[in-house]
């Protein structure tokens, strides 16, 4: 990667037309997208970062307020995964008044693991609950 750096800054200096800068700034960005791969590879110390993952998310005390929580984040997780290019497949899913009491999903793709080993724990959604009549904020 150093050499096609070095390289490039000698074609900069002699490139005569905006052919050539054009080809430049297609290698530049080539060089940029290896440059950010390689940095995110360097944050995978472990050898199981580079499998698949199972995200598991429980609603917890809260009755309708959870279950609608565990709906929001079920969707951002989608969209998250789509965005990353990767597979996802519901493995098990329980319905309930309001949203999702529990659901189960398989993220298939290179290092889906290693991105999301670090969701582990508790979210909290603090908010002025659609739900409530009295229109009090909630957590």
């Amino acid at each position: 990667m150093i050499c096609k750096l070095k390289d490039l800054r000698e074609l900069c200096e002699i490139a005569e037309n905006e052919e050539d800068t054009a080809l430049i700034d297609q290698d530049i960005n080539k060089l940029k997208e290896q440059y950010k791969h390689l940095l995110t590879l360097s944050y995978f110390k472990e050898d199981i970062d580079i499998n698949n993952a199972f995200l598991t998310i429980h609603s917890g005390a809260g009755g309708t307020e959870a279950c609608d929580w565990v709906s929001m984040l079920y969707r951002i997780y989608l969209r998250y995964s789509e965005r990353h290019g990767y597979k996802t497949e519901i493995i098990d899913l329980l319905e309930a008044e309001g949203g999702i009491k529990s659901v189960t999903i398989e993220i298939k793709g290179e290092y889906a693991y290693g991105f999301l080993k670090s969701e582990v724990g508790i979210h909290r959604l603090v908010r002025i609950s659609p739900f409530d009549a009295a229109k009090k904020r909630i957590s």
